[in-house]
């Protein structure tokens, strides 16, 4: 039986996937080649594109190595990327390089074109030449080197780690959006799980991360059983071998373990698809990849601190709980999925960065101005997590910067690290903005 997580596992592997549509580029190329062939002998193709035999013969073998060349060119840039991302950026940044469309839509543009024109070869004789397929091809060698060009000016921009803070950002976004609109109609306020009762362990049969979960499969399945699963580790976690994966909780019968699995996607690493705080690791790691020794970029990191500020921002403002209860149609619980709380996403995006960049008054001064400007902007149950991480922030200065006066400067908030206009916590008397009822 083809389950739900089985076809997640396809569907990844099929964006992921680097040879699936320039195989289908290279199918396509056949049969228009055969086609471009078919229709030699119609009258309304212009005396223009009449060629001779060797002239066919020579666009056309031309056209076949030209296209094996740039393939190898594309794939001479690929390595470079892989090589810049893991050891400049984040490794895990890969996973969202791999399925970029414009790379795709590039080779295989490619390979339909050695194919087009290495099929069209075979059907040119004295008295017969493919003069449309002939044409046809130099349009497709336009076509190919207008792509390369995109191709590269895309990359050229995109590889820089601002670029692409800014696109890993804009994803994780993204999910968290799609994900609390989904979740929504079917949330049930907190305290309305009713009392465990039985309680049956589903346990993975093989480790792996918990790359996502079919939520409303889940919640149908607990209908017809009449009980309450819970997932006993949230998306992005690792559940060991032999781990309880989900737990069972009264009903008239138990479930059978085979179609619970099936609705769990495991992996050997996390995906963003329902992972928003994915996003925020990738980010992390750039920033603090660029605080490294052997880097020293603090205006990188601060820079990416930027796309962390939004991110959080966002967060803040959608809302998100310990644990989700989700109802059926009749409005019962039926699926308990945890989650991470506020307070895990300020330390996954503050800690790494605060620790490694403590000695550089650029970063303090950027972290800073980010936890302040969010304690002014986002509605007062986000104050705590932020209040508690200004003071670990202070205790590190003060560990740092001896001097007095250095560590004044550390610890003055400033959005552009160092260079911008300081600004200044609210008085303390008085509370940050709330406006939770916007």
């Amino acid at each position: 039986m083809i389950t739900w997580a089985y076809r997640f596992r396809l569907r990844q592997y099929m964006k992921a996937s680097l040879w699936i549509v320039p195989l289908l580029g290279l199918v396509l190329g056949v049969a228009l080649a055969e086609a471009a062939s078919s229709a030699e002998n119609v009258s309304w193709l212009p005396k223009t594109w009449d060629y001779s035999a060797s002239t066919a013969t020579s666009v056309l073998s031309s056209v076949v190595g030209s296209m094996i060349a740039l393939l190898g060119f594309v794939v001479t840039i690929g390595v470079l990327v892989i090589q810049q991302a893991t050891g400049t950026l984040s490794p895990r940044y890969m996973r969202l390089w791999y399925r970029d469309r414009l790379q795709k839509a590039v080779l295989a543009t490619f390979t339909g074109t050695f194919a087009f024109a290495y099929t069209l070869l075979r059907s040119i004789e004295a008295d017969s030449v493919p003069n449309l397929g002939v044409t046809l091809a130099g349009a497709a060698v336009s076509l190919s080197l207008l792509l390369l060009l995109i191709y590269l000016n895309r990359f050229t921009h995109n590889l820089r780690p601002v670029a692409i803070a800014d696109i890993v950002g804009r994803q994780g976004e993204r999910v968290l959006h799609q994900a609390a609109s989904r979740l929504r109609a079917v949330l049930l306020p907190d305290g309305s799980l009713p009392p465990a009762g039985q309680v049956v362990g589903i346990r993975a049969e093989r480790g792996g991360v918990i790359q996502a979960v079919d939520a409303a499969g889940m919640v149908a399945l607990a209908a017809r059983h009449n009980c309450v699963l819970v997932l006993g580790a949230s998306v992005g976690d690792f559940v060991p071998p032999g781990g309880t994966l989900v737990e069972v909780r009264g009903g008239t019968s138990v479930p059978d373990p085979r179609r619970v699995m099936g609705l769990v996607a495991l992996g050997v690493e996390r995906t963003i698809e329902q992972d928003p705080a994915f996003a925020l690791r990738i980010l992390v790691d750039i920033a603090i990849r660029a605080l490294s020794p052997a880097v020293n970029d603090p205006t990188t990191a601060v820079q990416v601190l930027n796309h962390i500020s939004s991110f959080l921002y966002a967060v803040g403002r959608v809302g998100v709980h310990s644990q989700y209860v989700l109802a059926d149609d009749q409005g019962r619980p039926r699926l308990v999925l945890p989650a991470r709380p506020w307070a895990s996403y300020v330390e996954l995006a503050v800690t790494e960065i605060r620790d490694y960049g403590a000695t550089s008054v650029q970063v303090c001064r950027r972290l800073r101005a980010l936890l302040e400007g969010l304690l002014a902007a986002l509605p007062l149950q986000c104050e705590p997590s932020l209040r508690a991480q200004l003071t670990l922030l202070d205790e590190a200065v003060g560990r740092t910067f001896t001097d007095p006066l250095r560590r004044v400067n550390a610890r003055t908030a400033d959005s552009q690290g160092i260079g911008g206009l300081p600004t200044h916590p609210a008085p303390a008397g008085l509370p940050p903005h709330d406006d939770s009822g916007s």
